[in-house]
């Protein structure tokens, strides 16, 4: 495989890198869609569709802060940040979805119209890009709480965290024109940069 500075690398080998750093999220993507559309949603009550809600929310926060370690310490900090992001948007809005549906599905009333899966996904996703159409309002209390909560989450995920990745990504290039080897980078010893017994050396 081959390392080094993305920059500094063929653009055959560039091409390649991006591509799977596209394809790895695309495919999960579709499987957590899939997953969507599968799931037994809209079974429970009210509050047990908040309190898995909060659950997903903490889990993706979790994952997120584990990502961000991963890109300070990967190969390629940026295309590790186009991964990351990549696979963090559609499960954050994938999330809000199946909160949507659930809600509608026990509480018919807590939207302008009954929402099925295509539907509380199509909202989830106006209510991310904020484009606001008016075909689909939230009616109830608790849908209108719901809904400012993706609205807050929108703006987090958009603001703080792409900071953040965006700081990750930095360290993580400045950890590279340091010198220091990266985490998951493996070098063979017949690879041009390493030394004798299999040892990098950097110029």
């Amino acid at each position: 495989m081959a390392v080094g500075r993305y920059d500094e690398l063929p653009a055959s080998t560039r091409r390649r890198l991006l591509v799977r750093a596209l394809a790895r999220p695309a495919l999960s993507t579709a499987g957590l869609v899939l997953t969507y559309y599968l799931l037994p949603l809209g079974v429970g009550t009210t509050r047990m569709t908040a309190a898995t809600l909060f659950v997903a929310l903490v889990f993706v926060l979790v994952l997120l802060t584990w990502q961000v370690q991963t890109i300070r310490t990967a190969t390629y900090p940026r295309l590790r940040a186009i991964e990351t992001t990549a696979f963090s948007l559609p499960l954050f809005i994938l999330l809000f979805a199946s909160a949507y549906f659930a809600t509608s599905a026990t509480s018919p009333a807590s939207f302008s119209e009954g929402l099925d899966r295509t539907d509380a996904l199509y909202f989830a996703v106006t209510v991310f890009a904020t484009v606001g159409f008016g075909d689909i309002t939230p009616v109830t209390q608790g849908a209108r709480v719901l809904v400012t909560v993706q609205m807050i989450g929108d703006l987090l995920l958009i603001g703080v965290v792409a900071h953040v990745i965006l700081g990750a990504v930095r360290s993580g290039l400045r950890r590279q024109e340091s010198g220091a080897q990266p985490e998951d980078e493996t070098v063979s010893p017949d690879h041009p940069r390493a030394g004798p017994g299999g040892h990098t050396s950097r110029s």
